[in-house]
C-alpha cells in the first residue's frame, strides 16, 4: 500500500484578480501555503482580506467576478491551476469538503437534513443509503446535536442557526474529505457548544489523517483549534507561524491590532445613556406571558413549544441583552416581538398599545418602529437587487423620501456603517460576509425604528470591525433614543452593550 504523501497542500505566489469598474484589480498578492496532513491552519484577518477567496481558490475555485490569474495549486500532487474542470469537479465533496459561512444559505429547504447529508456518499458510491444514514448519526452525537437519531428528519428551517450550521459540518464529513475549507463555521454557535464542536473538528481530523483550513475573524477561536496562523491583511501575509508564537509573540502591528480588539472586556457604564430624557412611564416595548412554538398544533398548542412564559420589558434609549445556547429561543423571541411568529397566549405592546400577534394586520407605522437585523445575511439580501434599491426601499417606504433626498439618505446609511458610497452599485454576492451585515443593518436603520432586534449582528464581522459596529450602535441609541434588543451566544459583547 502507497503511503500517503505528508504534503497535502502546497500553494505558491497564488495570484487572484477581481473585476471592477470594467478592469481587473488585484485581490490576492503572491500568497504562499503549506498544509501538512492532522493540520489545522487558521486564516485569520479582517472582512475583505481575502481569507474566503484563498478557501475557495484551495478547491481549485475562482467565485463569481474573480479569476486565478498566477501561481500554483498542488492538492496531493494534483496541479489544480490546469486541471481540467471535471477533474477540479470530482475532487470537490469526495476529497475536499466546503463548510460555507451560512448554513441557511447552503441548505435546500425543500429537502430533509438527513437526505441532504446521504447524497454526496450515494452519489460518489461510498455508502449504501442505510449506512449513510447512521454515519449521519453518529457524526451528528459526535458534533453535540440534540436528539441526534431523530434531528435528521427535520427541515432545515425546524432547527436553530447554530444547529444547522453543525448539521452542514456533518454533511461536509460524510466523505470522509482528506481536505476541509472551514470558512466561518461557528459564527452561530454560543460559546458553551463552540467549544465542543471545535475539539470535534480537530478530533476527526486528526483521526481521518486529514487536513483543514479554518478561516475565521476570531484569534480566540481559531487558536482552539489551529496548529499553525496565517495572518492576512488586503490579499496579503502579514505573519505566520504556530499558534503559540502568533498569540504570545506576534511582531507585525496588524496582528497585534487584532490580539487587541479579542473580546474586549465590558466596562462601567458603557450600558448606560447619557440622560434619562427618552424614557418615558410605559416601555417603547414589552412582551408579557409569551407561550410561542412551532410544528402542528394539536388543541391549539404547537408540538414544539420553544417559549414559555417568557415576559421582558425594554426602557427607551436602552438595550436588552438576551443570551443562551443554541436553541434556547432567542432567535423565537425575537420573531415574535416582530410579528413574524405570533404567540400561543400573552401579548406584545408598543408604547404601552397592544400590536397585533401577526406583522401582517400591524400598521405601516407600527412596523417602522419596530426593526429586524437578522442573523444570517446571505438569505436576508435579494441576491438580484443592488445595495442601492435594497436601502432605498424602505427609506421610500417608511420616510416617503424620494430622489435626490433618497440618495442622499441612501449615502448616509452606507456611511453610517462604514462602507463606501460606491457599494450603493454593488450586488450582495460582491460583498464580504461581514460587509453584508452591515448592510442589513443599514436597512433597518432606514426606517428611523424605535427598536432595533438585532440577532447576532456581529457572528459575521471580525472582531475589529464587530467592535466598531458595537461602538456605532451606542452612538445611535445615545443621540436618537433607539433601543435594542440585542441577541448573542457570547456574554462579553453583551455586557459591553446591554443595560440589562
Amino acid at each position: 500500500m502507497t503511503k500517503k504523501k505528508d504534503v497535502l497542500l502546497k500553494i505558491r505566489d497564488l495570484r487572484i484578480e477581481g473585476y471592477s469598474d470594467e478592469t481587473w484589480v488585484p485581490i490576492i498578492k503572491g500568497v504562499d501555503l503549506t498544509l501538512h496532513r492532522g493540520e489545522v491552519m487558521g486564516l485569520i484577518g479582517e472582512s475583505g482580506a481575502g481569507k474566503s477567496t484563498i478557501g475557495a481558490a484551495a478547491m481549485g475555485y475562482a467565485r463569481d467576478g474573480t479569476r486565478i490569474s498566477g501561481g500554483s495549486i498542488e492538492f496531493d500532487g494534483m496541479e489544480l491551476t490546469t486541471a481540467s474542470e471535471a477533474d477540479r469537479r470530482a475532487l470537490r465533496g469526495s476529497r475536499i469538503a466546503y463548510v460555507a459561512q451560512s448554513a441557511a444559505a447552503s441548505f435546500n429547504p425543500a429537502h430533509k437534513l438527513i437526505d441532504q447529508h446521504t447524497e454526496a456518499p450515494l452519489q460518489y458510491r461510498l455508502k449504501k443509503r442505510l449506512e449513510a444514514q447512521e454515519d449521519a448519526v453518529e457524526l451528528y452525537r459526535r458534533l453535540r446535536l440534540p436528539n441526534p437519531e431523530e434531528i435528521g428528519f427535520r427541515y432545515p428551517h425546524q432547527v436553530s442557526g447554530g444547529q444547522l450550521q453543525r448539521a452542514m459540518t456533518a454533511m461536509a464529513m460524510s466523505c470522509r474529505p482528506d481536505l476541509i475549507i472551514f470558512d466561518e463555521p461557528t459564527t452561530a454557535l454560543d460559546v458553551t457548544t463552540q467549544i465542543e464542536v471545535l475539539k470535534a473538528f480537530k478530533k476527526v481530523i486528526k483521526e481521518e489523517g486529514a487536513a483543514a483550513i479554518y478561516v475565521t475573524h476570531d484569534l480566540a477561536v481559531v487558536a482552539q483549534v489551529a496548529d499553525h496562523i496565517v495572518v492576512l491583511y488586503n490579499g496579503e501575509i502579514k505573519e505566520a507561524g504556530p499558534v503559540e508564537t502568533i498569540i504570545s509573540k506576534s511582531e507585525h502591528p496588524y496582528t497585534k491590532r487584532l490580539m487587541g480588539a479579542i473580546r474586549p472586556l465590558p466596562k462601567a457604564g458603557l450600558g448606560e445613556t447619557d440622560t434619562d430624557e427618552h424614557l418615558r412611564e410605559v416601555p417603547v416595548l414589552e412582551a408579557r406571558n409569551i407561550d410561542a412554538g412551532y410544528g402542528k398544533k394539536i388543541d391549539g398548542i404547537p408540538e414544539s413549544m420553544i417559549l414559555k412564559d417568557v415576559s421582558v420589558s425594554i426602557e427607551r434609549g436602552k438595550t436588552v441583552g438576551i443570551i443562551g445556547e443554541s436553541g434556547s429561543g432567542k432567535s423565537t423571541f425575537a420573531r415574535v416581538l416582530a410579528g413574524l411568529l405570533p404567540p400561543v397566549t400573552g401579548s406584545v405592546l408598543l408604547d404601552g398599545k397592544t400590536l397585533a400577534p401577526d406583522l401582517r394586520d400591524r400598521t405601516r407605522d407600527e412596523l417602522r418602529k419596530v426593526q429586524f437585523v437578522y442573523q444570517m445575511a446571505d438569505t436576508a439580501l435579494n441576491p438580484r437587487h443592488r445595495i442601492r434599491d435594497i436601502l432605498g426601499r424602505p427609506v421610500e417606504f417608511y420616510r416617503d423620501l424620494k430622489g435626490g433626498e433618497k440618495e442622499s439618505q441612501i449615502r448616509n446609511l452606507l456611511e453610517m456603517v462604514e462602507l463606501p458610497a460606491q457599494f450603493g452599485d454593488r450586488y450582495p454576492h460582491e460583498l464580504s460576509g461581514g460587509q453584508k451585515q452591515r448592510v442589513s443593518l443599514a436597512r433597518a436603520l432606514a426606517a428611523s425604528p424605535e427598536v432595533v432586534l438585532c440577532d447576532e449582528v456581529t457572528s459575521a464581522l471580525d472582531t475589529i470591525v464587530g467592535a466598531n459596529v458595537i461602538e456605532l450602535l451606542k452612538t445611535l441609541r445615545r443621540e436618537t433614543g433607539v433601543s435594542f434588543v440585542f441577541i448573542s451566544h457570547d456574554l462579553s459583547t453583551v455586557a459591553s452593550f446591554a443595560d440589562n
